[in-house]
């Protein structure tokens, strides 16, 4: 039977709910056993009502400059939240993603207070949200801040999924034509990039549940299936199958992949692929 888009988004409210009510005991728990962060832990989730509240308190906390105040920096958070109501669903699954596929997140405090890859995606869902309606100058602004907190690049018109998780993070770079699916995991120095200097789609098409390798290049408009893994260090310069393993410089295909390479994170190659 076909889940309708009423059950989708009740579930997708129950998920959120669920997330913020371990944050909030987490938050608590950790604000008890380390009081001079007391303060702190409040002011980021304890003092909230909402995810979404909390969400966009720490992303102004994060993107203010001297050009965007915390309170204005928030103020465009929290419309972008309202307007699309969708990327609180999004960030929740995005930190799930990084409790269950990183050995190294011991609660959801650290991906929502720390890690960088996930505030600059959540940051890219804002931006990208003003870049549909039409608010190119901030978009691009909140990319720069991107750039200048995190050490990532990710134009605002790059289309994202859900449970993605940026892991470690620094020197990805997402192009403009860009599109990845849900449930993939990339690991820094990642580039989604073009090819030539036209105004046309010149970047790459991610789909879901893929694993793309530290230090990978995927570079035109090619098609990555469902499924697949990409290894470090790769150069990927074609199409690549669903559910397969590539590696080297230019890329080819060694092997068929783990299941769900993306979630297990396995990164070893076929045995005999060497």
């Amino acid at each position: 039977m076909a889940v309708t888009s009423a059950e989708k988004t009740v579930s997708a409210r129950t998920g959120v709910d669920s997330l913020w009510a371990r944050l909030r005991v987490e938050a608590a728990s950790a604000a008890a056993e380390e009081p001079i962060l007391a303060s702190f832990l409040n002011a980021a989730i304890l003092r909230h009502d909402e995810f979404s509240h909390a969400l966009a308190y720490r992303l102004a906390a994060k993107m203010a400059d001297a050009q965007l105040d915390m309170m204005l920096a928030r103020d465009v958070a929290e419309e972008a939240l309202e307007g699309d109501p969708t990327i609180v669903a999004k960030a929740a699954a995005d930190m799930m993603a990084v409790d269950e596929r990183d050995p190294a997140c011991l609660s959801l405090l650290q991906p929502f207070l720390y890690f960088k890859g996930f505030h600059a995606l959540q940051a890219h869902r804002v931006s990208h949200w003003l870049w549909n309606e039409g608010r190119q100058t901030l978009a691009f602004h909140l990319q720069s801040r991107v750039g200048e907190r995190f050490g990532l690049d990710i134009h605002p018109a790059a289309r994202i999924g859900q449970g993605v998780m940026f892991d470690h993070a620094t020197s990805v770079v997402i192009g403009e034509t860009a599109v990845i699916g849900d449930d993939c995991s990339i690991l820094h120095e990642v580039t989604l990039g073009g090819t030539g200097a036209a105004h046309q789609d010149r970047h790459p098409k991610i789909g879901k549940g893929v694993l793309i390798g530290a230090g990978a290049r995927v570079l035109g408009n090619i098609h990555v299936g469902d499924g697949a893994r990409i290894a470090a260090g790769s150069v990927v310069l074609q199409d690549v199958p669903e559910g397969c393993t590539v590696a080297g410089v230019p890329a080819k295909v060694v092997g068929d992949c783990c299941k769900e390479p993306a979630k297990s994170m396995d990164q070893s190659l076929p045995s005999g692929s060497g």
